[in-house]
């Protein structure tokens, strides 16, 4: 069980941090008479809410292949679930992350903003930072369908893959017990991994959609608060 407490320990501390970018700046805001942020900290924000909410999406399909490995091939755990294998899923995910982050802020850094310089989010969020702008957004726009379909969209298919794989081994097992226990487990965390990518996909890669803000302010809490929340219970359930 070695690889799979080395991947919930990095998505520990990647929960941590993803709340911890957004969660206190909220509730400083909400207790002041003037809810603000300087322009350099909102791009620091949006920077590190990016990082780590790209970084829990690797770190979702690393534990979904770990599963699947676990529950696919239990005899040849040990030899394929290496700990080189383990650092060659996590290391190019932090590396992965840091380029994919960075280059959203440089795009949006280049940006020009006029008078109204309101945000309509509990953060920097890079699809409000979009309608606030009066430079052209299209190039953006373009990158954030592209490579969001390179950092969601494929992971997130990864992952039912995986899991079909599983179901299709769980259906194997003659005891019914073990059965059921298998399907509860895979079935949490399918519905955690479902309220993840659901909310980030239905937001980042559709920005100039007509979503109204107290519809994107609440999905977004779905993802920032409610799943990093839901995470270390799962997961212990699954232990």
């Amino acid at each position: 069980h070695q690889p799979m407490y080395n991947f919930l320990s990095n998505l520990s501390f990647s929960d941590i941090c993803f709340s911890s970018v957004t969660i206190p700046k909220l509730l400083h805001n909400m207790q002041s008479q003037d809810p603000s942020i300087p322009y350099a900290g909102c791009l620091v924000q949006m920077y590190f809410f990016l990082f780590f909410a790209d970084l829990e999406s690797f770190l979702l399909v690393a534990m979904a292949y770990d599963r699947y490995v676990a529950i696919c091939s239990p005899l040849h755990y040990a030899t394929i679930m290496s700990p080189k294998l383990c650092v060659s899923l996590v290391v190019p995910s932090w590396v992965l992350t840091t380029l994919h982050a960075l280059l959203h802020t440089l795009l949006m850094a280049r940006l020009c903003f006029c008078a109204d310089n309101k945000i309509p989010h509990f953060f920097c969020d890079m699809s409000a930072l979009l309608k606030l702008s009066c430079s052209d957004t299209r190039v953006n726009e373009l990158v954030i369908f592209i490579m969001g379909g390179l950092i969601l969209v494929i992971p997130f298919l990864l992952i039912i893959m995986s899991y079909a794989r599983i179901v299709s081994s769980i259906l194997k097992v003659p005891s019914a017990r073990g059965i059921c226990k298998a399907f509860s487990t895979c079935g949490s965390h399918l519905s955690v991994v479902s309220l993840f990518y659901g909310t980030v996909i239905g937001l980042y890669l559709c920005p100039s959609a007509d979503n109204s803000s107290v519809k994107e302010t609440v999905m977004a809490m779905m993802y920032t608060v409610v799943t990093p929340m839901l995470n270390p219970i799962i997961y212990r359930m699954k232990t």
